[in-house]
């Protein structure tokens, strides 16, 4: 048995790379070999999101607090609130986080494939993040 104290793990700055605007990102868990599981707190300011994405075995995303927002390759803005809990399949691309004016946090759970978690590509632009 492991337990990870609160506050015990460093929070980050979500790298300019993969992200739009202000975002923390605290790591939960990272099970050992041979569990492939692991998860993060996520909180993005107002306006900021991720990259377009995909993840080689998908992504959960539970809503914690705020508003947010995501969006799957070809589909609709979907707008999402605390108790959501968001499915992403398997290699598709998405993007996802808070909505121009409310902030919102998310944790994410993904499982590695050979050590892969995602798979990160172009920006989310103004304008696909502004239609609706």
């Amino acid at each position: 048995m492991e337990i990870k104290r609160s506050g015990s793990q460093n929070s980050s700055n979500g790298p300019a790379e993969y992200f739009t605007g202000a975002v923390r990102i605290d790591p939960l868990f990272e099970a050992p070999e041979p569990a492939r599981v692991r998860g993060a707190s996520v909180t993005f300011e107002p306006g900021a999101r991720t990259a377009w994405h995909t993840h080689p075995l998908g992504q959960t995303l539970i809503v914690m607090s705020g508003l947010g927002r995501v969006q799957r390759w070809g589909g609709p803005i979907e707008e999402i609130r605390p108790g959501d809990v968001v499915w992403f399949e398997p290699n598709e691309k998405h993007w996802h986080g808070a909505t121009p004016t409310t902030a919102m946090t998310h944790i994410a759970i993904q499982e590695a494939l050979d050590g892969k978690v995602v798979d990160w590509m172009e920006h989310v632009s103004n304008e696909q993040y502004r239609r609706s």
